[in-house]
C-alpha cells in the first residue's frame, strides 16, 4: 500500500517537472534585439532577429513584444527553414507601420507570414497608420496601391487572438493558400471612407474559424475569395462596412469555387450590404454552393441579403457578358432586421446558369417601418416558414 508521503512525493516531482520543462522554454524579448519603443527608431532588423532566434530552436518558443510603439517597415517572417513548429507572439504594444505611405505602400504587404506553421498571435494593436493614403486614393492622385497589415501566405495551424488592427493601408489581415487558422476575438477598424480597407480577406484557404470578433472598415468586413472551403465565421459584428461578401468571383475562366461556407449570429449595423454573392459578369467555371447564413440581424443595411451576378464595374471587361459561376444551396435562416432601402431582398442571378436551391427561412426584414420587397431574376429555391418580404420564387 502506498504511503501518503510517497503520494506528496510523487505529486510534487510531477509538478517539478511539468513547471521544469515550462521554464525551459525559451523566451525571446525583441528589445534583447535592439527593438526602441519610442516609434522613431526602425525596429524591423530587431523583430526579424528575434524571430531567427526563435525558429532556431525546435522546443516551443515564445517572442514578448512589451508595451510601447514599435516602428517597423515591411518585414517577412519566413517559415521555409524554420525548425519551430510552436511559435507565440506575444504583444503587449503597439507595431506602428511608416506614416509616409510610399514607404511600404508598394511592397502588397506590411508584415508577412510566409510558410509558418503552429504560430500563435496573441494581444496587442497594429496601426498601418494609413491615412495619408486613403487621402491620395480619394483624391483622384496617382498612388501607391498599399499595403496590407498582417499576411499569412501557404501557411498551417495559425491562431490569432485578442489582436487588434487599426487603419491599415489596405486589407487589415490576408489569409492566402493557407489551412486551419483560428482568428478569435479580433477587432479591426478603419473610417468608412477608406478605400479597399477589407477587413479579413480569405482566399484558397480552408479550415478558417472567425469567431467573437467586431470589424468596421470602409469595405467589406469579411471578404471570400476563390478557392475557399470550410469556412466558420460566429459571432461576429459588423459596421460600418460593405458587409460580408462572397466574391467578387468569376474574373477568371478557370477558378477555384467557394463550398461549405456558415455565417452564424452575426449583427450588420448600418452596412452597404448584409451578407452578400457577388460575381462579375464573365465566363467562368467557378461555383458557390453549401453556404449557411444563420441567425443574422440586420439594422439598416442597403442590401440586407443580396445576390449580384451582373458586378461589372465602370463597365469594363464585361458588358454584355453572363458570369459563369454556378450558385446553389444557399439558405438564408433567420434573418430579422430592418432594410434602408424598399428592396431587402435581391437574387440578380445568371442568365445562363440561374441560381438553384436557394432556402428561405424564417425571414423578417423590414424597411421604415413598412413592408420591404424581394426581388429575383433567374432564381429558384424555395420558402419556408414566416417570410416577409414575400418570396419572388
Amino acid at each position: 500500500m502506498v504511503s501518503r508521503k510517497m503520494i506528496l512525493i510523487l505529486i510534487f516531482t510531477f509538478f517539478y517537472i511539468i513547471t521544469s520543462s515550462f521554464a525551459s522554454n525559451p523566451s525571446y524579448n525583441v528589445k534583447s534585439f535592439g527593438a526602441n519603443s519610442d516609434a522613431n527608431s526602425d525596429s524591423t532588423k530587431a523583430f526579424l532577429s528575434a524571430w531567427s532566434a526563435a525558429c532556431a530552436t525546435t522546443q516551443p518558443a515564445a517572442i514578448y513584444i512589451p508595451p510601447g510603439r514599435y516602428l517597423l517597415r515591411n518585414a517577412l517572417f519566413n517559415g521555409k527553414t524554420c525548425k519551430n513548429k510552436a511559435i507565440t507572439i506575444r504583444i503587449d504594444g503597439t507595431l506602428v507601420a511608416p506614416s509616409d505611405y510610399n514607404a511600404i505602400g508598394n511592397s502588397g504587404t506590411w508584415l508577412k507570414f510566409q510558410k509558418v506553421a503552429g504560430l500563435s498571435i496573441s494581444g496587442g494593436t497594429l496601426d498601418g497608420q494609413g491615412t495619408k493614403l486613403w487621402a491620395c486614393k480619394n483624391s483622384s492622385k496617382s498612388c501607391p496601391k498599399g499595403a496590407a497589415s498582417l499576411a499569412f501566405y501557404s501557411s498551417n495551424n495559425i491562431s490569432i487572438d485578442s489582436l487588434s488592427s487599426l487603419n491599415s493601408q489596405m486589407f487589415h489581415i490576408l489569409i492566402y493558400n493557407c489551412h486551419n487558422a483560428n482568428l478569435n476575438n479580433v477587432k479591426i477598424s478603419a473610417p468608412v471612407n477608406s478605400p479597399n480597407t477589407d477587413g479579413i480577406h480569405l482566399q484558397q484557404s480552408s479550415g478558417v474559424t472567425i469567431t467573437n470578433s467586431r470589424v468596421g472598415t470602409g469595405d467589406d468586413c469579411v471578404s471570400i475569395g476563390p478557392g475557399t472551403s470550410n469556412l466558420w465565421i460566429e459571432n461576429l459584428s459588423c459596421g460600418p462596412g460593405h458587409g460580408i461578401s462572397i466574391g467578387s468571383l468569376g474574373w477568371e475562366l478557370q477558378e477555384a469555387g467557394v463550398e461549405n461556407v456558415t455565417v452564424k449570429t452575426a449583427t450588420f449595423t448600418g452596412t452597404e450590404n448584409g451578407v452578400r454573392v457577388k460575381t462579375w459578369a464573365r465566363p467562368s467555371n467557378g461555383f458557390v454552393k453549401h453556404v449557411l447564413f444563420q441567425h443574422i440581424v440586420i439594422v439598416n443595411a442597403q442590401n440586407p441579403i443580396i445576390i449580384d451576378q451582373q458586378y461589372c464595374p465602370h463597365h469594363n471587361y464585361c458588358p454584355t457578358q453572363g458570369s459563369g459561376v454556378k450558385i446553389s444551396d444557399i439558405t438564408y435562416q433567420d434573418v430579422r432586421g430592418t432594410s434602408a432601402t424598399e428592396v431587402a431582398v435581391k437574387f440578380d442571378c445568371s442568365k445562363s446558369n440561374p441560381c438553384t436551391g436557394i432556402t428561405l427561412d424564417k425571414v423578417n426584414l423590414t424597411c421604415r417601418d413598412k413592408p420591404a420587397i424581394a426581388s429575383c431574376a433567374y432564381a429558384g429555391g424555395t420558402a419556408s416558414g414566416d417570410v416577409e418580404p414575400n418570396s419572388c420564387f
